[in-house]
């Protein structure tokens, strides 16, 4: 029953959320599209530029996968498009926490992400080779995903991520900027990983969408769909230190 409970309120948030997503797009400071360009964003220079010290961080953590959580082990309500083993993320900031224990293994990459306004999420996103993440939607127009390549298959054309009808490839070194409130997917139909770095950051409002916006989050913040993933954290970390 309880697990019934919350699903039920998890759903109806969701469905709230993207409710707002009109009002939120009408004072929104950028256009409302799938993709959008690098160049509305001044991150992205400075991610692009510093993309050798935040590969080298990442290659650091890979080198133990095992000590890397799967997405629904550290966020049950990501179940449904994350299965086994073969979506892991190491998360360094989840809505404006810092994961101290993480960032402390990636200094340079949590200079960098600190140094980024509005920056809410953060985290490495691996995918396992052959897997696919279904269609879904996030659920709050208040934000903005970035990908920033880091491990790309060498045929980066059979592993790609479908934004609405658009599909795009990424690149290792640079930056994607879109909309996950459209419908999104994705597909590793390679036999290599891919990694990025993912983060999510505030969009860019105008005065009243900024004040809309800061008191949305802040309810998502105080909500199990961020506690829950911040305890989860804490207790994986806990068991690879007993472990090691």
């Amino acid at each position: 029953m309880k697990s019934y409970l919350r699903s039920f309120i998890h759903q109806c948030g969701k469905k709230l959320l993207r409710y707002c997503g009109e009002f939120q797009g009408k004072h929104s400071q950028l256009p409302c599209t799938p993709f959008l360009e690098n160049s509305h964003f001044e991150c992205a220079k400075n991610l692009e530029q510093n993309w050798d010290k935040i590969n080298k961080e990442f290659k650091q953590v890979w080198e133990h996968p095992d000590q890397i959580p799967s997405f629904h082990e550290i966020s049950p309500d990501q179940k449904r498009i994350s299965k086994g083993k073969k979506w892991k993320t190491f998360a360094l900031f989840i809505f404006a926490n810092e994961v101290t224990e993480n960032c402390k293994l990636c200094p340079d990459t949590t200079k960098i992400l600190k140094s980024i306004d509005g920056l809410q999420n953060a985290w490495f996103s691996i995918l396992a080779p052959g897997y696919k993440i279904p269609p879904h939607r996030g659920p709050t127009r208040a934000l903005i995903r970035c990908h920033l390549g880091l491990l790309i298959p060498e045929d980066k054309y059979s592993c790609w991520i479908r934004v609405d009808k658009q599909k795009k490839y990424w690149e290792a070194g640079t930056c994607m900027f879109f909309d996950d409130t459209f419908e999104h997917e994705v597909e590793n139909n390679t036999s290599e990983y891919r990694a990025v770095l993912f983060i999510d950051l505030d969009r860019p409002m105008d005065r009243i969408g900024r004040i809309f916006n800061k008191s949305l989050l802040a309810i998502v913040q105080s909500s199990h769909y961020v506690k829950d993933p911040l305890r989860n954290l804490k207790k994986w970390n806990a068991s690879i230190r007993n472990r090691n």
